[in-house]
């Protein structure tokens, strides 16, 4: 069935459309006079943007929980205050203009070039912290910025956004440097991304927005979901890895992406871990409570109902009926499995763990993966633990790129009780989807020029010279020294191996890791045809049956996202199992 032909935008839609093509020229033009801002300028700049933000950290705080309605308070202004004070203090001393390195011993010297204006768009779940790094460091960079905020923020980022730009401008920034969208519409963001004077985006929202990001065309920074498992192994202390669980998952109702989620404990510490917990402020549902927990927090899509997220315990509690102490922190929900058939498995963004008991580190380590799988990969695990070993075979294995060791997640994952680097945005890499794995800084919106002088003389073969002339006299010895650079060991390289053997590997690890792969009917070398539907797809994974010319059939109880459906529209590679295609 062919797709719906799109609405036609509204006048609301031309306007924000017509209003980010402004906003990105005026960014494009300060840019220019910004990058010629000599180091000093450009830090005296960022620090009257941080101390006005340091002071007005309590009033946006509560213009954001007064406008959207999540979260805390106080922990709202506690991220505020990182965003204005930790984040600051690191990128102070951060060199941004002119040469940044010298390598004597390579002859090469580093010179910072800003990355262009950046599009950064900004969440409702922490809209006036996100402002708030985003703002220092592009200007950070000397580039020009232009906010997108969430339309059910709009207030509280903009008055964030209006505070630092006036103190900038204050400072000496250039008119036009800082801009944000009045009227917000997501053809108006989507506009913004596609402008040609736009050149790198960070992006941190719902994945809907993310792969739009990666989908304009722009080099991008986008920040996949969460659903940070936290195992608390036999060694542990655990009265501590039940309060920082807690802390982390109670810290701002959950709304920030590398909160807690999910409980696993090793079986023989499991009742003092339960003890702890209990004593803590959490509570663990009983079955039915469960059960209705789940039929209110969970979406046919597996999405968290919007109208518990950021929401207190007591207040998801008292929705679904559910009579629980004052002092409550969390909901805690023991499930048997992660994946469809558990839908409190998945990223929650409210006070609710889901909770695993298991043998060892060795089950702890695959529960774990699977949790990760099931929508945080690359993102952030915790693992509670006084065995180095233990936690080294965690940091080898698991699909995570921040594993934060005794202390929470949240906290932990944006560098605030560990010594990663401060950010609120925070890449998932490959396994995520994205660019890079780093905790995102000045750094990343900056290019690097790079002057290298000539350290060794040139190869002269004979074919550098005329037939016949008779060789180069010999080169006087180099006035460089030339170090013996250390050269990569060579890797052999593995024979190949054909497409039926690559799909029986992939085949073996989904079964050895709990999965299902959908059985096919197929002859060797022929294209699969699925007999049975999919359980998930995903636009990889309509990417690859695009690849292998296979359709993917689809079924009543199979989730497909957003993207997915995008893709397969575009390619008629979903089959319903009704045998139209949609």
């Amino acid at each position: 069935m062919a797709s719906p032909a799109p609405a036609a935008p509204s006048a609301r839609d031309v306007a924000s459309a017509d209003e980010a093509r402004t906003l990105a020229r005026r960014a494009r033009d300060a840019q220019r006079v910004l990058a010629e801002k000599s180091q000093a300028e450009i830090d005296a700049i960022v620090a009257a943007m941080a101390s006005v933000a340091e002071a007005e950290a309590e009033t946006l705080a509560r213009l954001a929980v007064d406008e959207t309605g999540y979260g805390v308070v106080a922990d709202k202004v506690a991220k505020n205050l990182f965003a204005a004070r930790d984040v600051h203090a690191f990128i102070r001393p951060m060199k941004t203009v002119g040469v940044v390195a010298r390598h004597e011993d390579r002859k090469v010297i580093e010179i910072a070039e800003p990355f262009g204006v950046v599009a950064a768009i900004v969440p409702s779940t922490n809209p006036t912290s996100t402002a708030i790094y985003k703002l220092l460091i592009s200007i950070k960079a000397r580039c020009g910025v232009v906010l997108s905020p969430h339309p059910s923020a709009a207030r509280c980022i903009t008055r964030t956004a209006t505070l630092m730009n006036d103190a900038a401008r204050s400072a000496g920034l250039p008119d036009g440097a800082i801009g944000w969208l009045s009227t917000v519409t997501l053809h108006g963001t989507q506009e913004l991304m596609r402008a040609r004077e736009i050149a790198v985006i960070l992006a941190t929202g719902g994945l809907g927005l993310v792969r739009a990001a990666y989908s304009a065309g722009k080099p991008a920074y986008g920040v996949g979901p969460g659903n940070a498992p936290c195992y608390v192994e036999a060694s542990a202390d655990i009265a501590k890895a039940a309060d920082d669980i807690l802390t982390g998952k109670s810290f701002d109702h959950g709304v920030l992406c590398s909160s807690p989620n999910s409980i696993v404990v090793d079986r023989g510490v499991a009742p003092a871990l339960r003890e702890a917990l209990v004593a803590g402020g959490g509570v663990f549902l009983t079955p039915p409570d469960a059960t209705r927990l789940t039929a209110a927090l969970v979406s046919p899509e597996r999405l968290p109902n919007p109208a518990l997220v950021g929401k207190s315990a007591r207040h998801i509690a008292q929705a679904i009926g559910v009579s629980v102490p004052d002092t409550t922190r969390a909901l805690i929900v023991p499930l048997d499995g992660v994946g469809r058939d558990y839908p409190l498995s998945i990223e929650k963004l409210c006070p609710v763990l889901s909770y695993y008991e298991v043998a060892d580190w060795r089950e702890g380590c695959e529960r774990s993966k699977q949790i990760l799988r099931y929508g945080g990969m690359g993102h952030t695990m915790s693992i509670h633990s006084r065995n180095e070993a233990v936690i080294l075979e965690f940091g080898l294995h698991k699909p995570a790129f921040r594993i934060c060791v005794n202390t929470p997640t949240t906290h932990g994952s944006i560098g605030l009780t560990t010594g990663l680097d401060p950010a609120m945005t925070l890449g998932c890499g490959g396994y995520g989807g994205n660019i890079t794995s780093d905790n995102i800084t000045p750094r990343h919106l900056l290019n690097i020029k790079r002057v290298a002088w000539e350290i060794r003389p040139r190869p002269r073969g004979v074919a550098t010279r005329p037939a016949g002339a008779p060789p180069p006299a010999e080169a006087p010895p180099a006035a460089i020294p030339t170090p013996s650079l250390p050269q990569p060991p060579r890797r052999p390289v593995p024979e190949p191996i054909s497409a039926d053997q690559m799909r029986g590997g992939v085949d073996r690890a989904l079964a050895a890791r709990g999965g299902t792969p959908a059985p096919v009917d197929r002859a060797p070398g022929s294209s699969p045809t699925p007999t049975a539907p999919a359980e998930f797809i995903c636009e990889d994974d309509v990417r690859r049956a695009e690849r292998e010319g296979r359709v993917l059939l689809v079924g009543p109880r199979t989730i497909v996202t957003p993207a997915a459906r995008d893709a397969g529209a575009q390619s008629d590679t979903l089959v319903w199992q009704d045998g139209t295609r949609r």
